[in-house]
């Protein structure tokens, strides 16, 4: 069986955000950001983390890359471990690159594109002709060559975007993390960024952590799905089995909430699943399983006992008391 070129284990990251208490006696208040996720990413597959905000899935990628230093757990990067390393090899950081959400504050306003394009070449010293290179990229993302001397706030948000991306094909990367990279755009220009993703993956073999809040993009994008909740995977399956049998009450809930526009669709859409009351602050996460408070299916033990993950079969794996 081919290895994982991403192995997460037990990832944890906390933050302190303040305390409570007198002086002397004061307790630190936590955030479980990310409590205990695990995941495998295969050469050339695009997984789709989804999630509401606030579930810990950015926070995720940020520890990947390296940005937040993981509380506990391992991260394995092909044959490397780098969870606890503080000063990552530039070979590492050239092999993982990351997209952001928001294009405009993610680029230097200050610097045209050719030299924000130049900048991940001169750090980590790219031999040859950079404008050579430049050229090259902006060509492999379908921008004109006019673009390099332009300054982002010349560009639509689209196209920052597509600097983005290029930005992050300049190190030659095996693996791209995709932090929501659509969300910000116009609806007229998602889908071809979204088409420009995929045959760039098709292209250099990438493989892609694509970290989402809306789910029916992962049908088309996604290889596998996984959906976080309060800092924990629930539900991790291939695409076309997370569609058709959604076994987590909160994927349900999720998948029987998206819009439809047919009847063919309205056939496809699991039993309407009705959450009760709101998502708990992640200051304050429930015992037990975290879902158990909204879960129309709760039992006794489900506020006591935290799930185990249960592998159904065919990789669909779920963490929910109503499976064996």
């Amino acid at each position: 069986m081919t290895q994982p070129i991403l192995s997460v284990q037990e990832l944890k990251k906390y933050f302190v955000v303040g305390h409570t208490g007198l002086l002397g006696k004061r307790t630190p208040v936590i955030v479980r950001a990310v409590d205990g996720v695990s995941f495998e990413i295969y050469p050339g597959e695009t997984l789709g983390l989804v999630g509401e905000s606030g579930s810990g899935k950015s926070t995720v990628a940020y520890t990947i890359v390296g940005m937040y230093k993981p509380t506990a757990g391992k991260i394995r990067f092909m044959d490397t471990e780098i969870g606890a390393n503080d000063q990552r090899p530039k070979e590492l950081k050239k092999a993982i690159q990351i997209v952001f959400q928001d294009p405009g504050s993610s680029l230097n306003p200050r610097q045209t594109i050719k030299q924000i394009l130049e900048m991940p070449l001169r750090v980590h010293r790219k031999g040859g002709n950079r404008l050579e290179m430049v050229l090259h990229l902006l060509e492999i993302v379908g921008l004109p060559p006019e673009t390099m001397y332009k300054y982002p706030r010349m560009l639509s948000g689209g196209e920052k975007q597509i600097v983005g991306i290029a930005r992050a094909l300049a190190t030659e990367p095996s693996l791209v993390i995709l932090d929501e990279p659509t969300s910000a755009l116009d609806v007229s220009v998602q889908a071809k960024t979204i088409n420009l993703l995929l045959q760039l993956q098709r292209q250099f073999n990438l493989s892609y952590l694509f970290i989402t809040h809306d789910l029916s993009l992962m049908r088309n994008v996604a290889n596998r799905v996984a959906i976080m909740y309060l800092g924990k995977i629930c539900e991790v399956a291939n695409t076309a089995d997370f569609f058709q049998k959604p076994l987590h009450p909160y994927t349900q809930m999720l998948l029987s909430s998206i819009p439809v526009v047919s009847e063919e669709e309205e056939a496809l859409r699991p039993k309407k699943v009705l959450s009760q009351g709101e998502i708990p602050s992640p200051v304050n996460i429930p015992t037990g399983c975290s879902f158990h408070t909204r879960c129309p299916f709760a039992m006794p033990h489900c506020s006591k006992v935290d799930p185990p993950f249960v592998d159904m079969g065919g990789g669909h794996l779920v963490r929910c008391h109503l499976y064996p």
